[in-house]
């Protein structure tokens, strides 16, 4: 029902103006967030005010965890995830969570293309559609102490965000802790956490040097997130909106890419 109602828009002129809601799980100052921002003014521009999307950040309309749900359930038309959450629906989403697979953008950009029809056919499956990814830094690891050895990481408490990563923890001789990215401060602070792995973007978003002592460079590997559109409700635009929407998408992909690598 909402998403019928957000869908039917104004009449404007000699059209139907269509509204999308696009929840994101990153605060502004992300660069996935900085993405689909653009991502959505290029759509809004490019078809002359037909779509508009508007995008809501920080899980401030839906939390990351419901977020797949809703655009496969058309609660909302369009989402934001990290892939690899959604391991246990598809292998296929674990593939760029897998540690040390794919460590620098060259391999990880051929690892996408080669998983890339698996990927979207997994979606499709769902009804829904890949608009586009978008790559995070390499992964490196964050502790409360000095890590020289997988030795020195027995017994302590360890970030995880999805299956990969707590799979990973146990394989470390650590104890699995899912914290949200918005709770990695507090958790710290509190001793709920003592270490996690997570791209240097992160850390700088969170201003992990205030309450983290120990930085160790490992690019264990490069994760992306996802847009994704609901299919029916992207079937209902007309061509020339649909294509709008894939370039689009092709040119934030782009864009994404170019700032991740620039962290290295």
């Amino acid at each position: 029902m909402l998403a019928s109602v957000l869908s039917l828009g104004t009449a404007t002129g000699s059209y139907a103006e269509t509204r999308w809601e696009m929840p994101t799980p990153y605060g502004d100052g992300t660069h996935q967030t900085q993405v689909a921002r653009g991502f959505a003014e290029e759509v809004s521009e490019k078809s002359g005010g037909k779509l508009t999307i508007n995008v809501h950040s920080g899980g401030s309309l839906i939390k990351h965890p419901e977020i797949h749900r809703a655009v496969k359930t058309r609660q909302v038309q369009i989402g934001e995830v990290f892939i690899g959450r959604l391991g246990n629906i598809n292998p296929i989403y674990k593939l760029d969570n897998i540690p040390f697979l794919a460590t620098d953008f060259d391999s990880a950009e051929k690892l996408y293309q080669a998983s890339k029809p698996a990927l979207s056919k997994a979606l499709e499956k769902e009804n829904l559609i890949l608009l586009y990814t978008s790559p995070w830094p390499a992964q490196d690891l964050y502790s409360n102490k000095a890590v020289n050895s997988l030795a020195d990481l027995s017994g302590l408490k360890m970030r995880s965000y999805s299956p990969t990563t707590s799979r990973l923890a146990d394989l470390m001789g650590t104890t699995p802790v899912n914290i949200p990215f918005s709770d990695v401060a507090q958790a710290f602070t509190t001793n709920a956490i003592d270490a996690m792995v997570t791209s240097p973007s992160t850390g700088v978003n969170s201003q992990s040097w205030d309450y983290i002592s120990n930085f160790t460079t490992i690019h264990a590997w490069i994760p992306k997130n996802m847009v994704f559109a609901n299919k029916k409700m992207f079937d209902r635009l007309d061509a020339d909106t649909q294509q709008v929407i894939l370039t689009a998408a092709a040119n934030a992909e782009k864009t994404a890419g170019h700032w991740a690598v620039n962290w290295l």
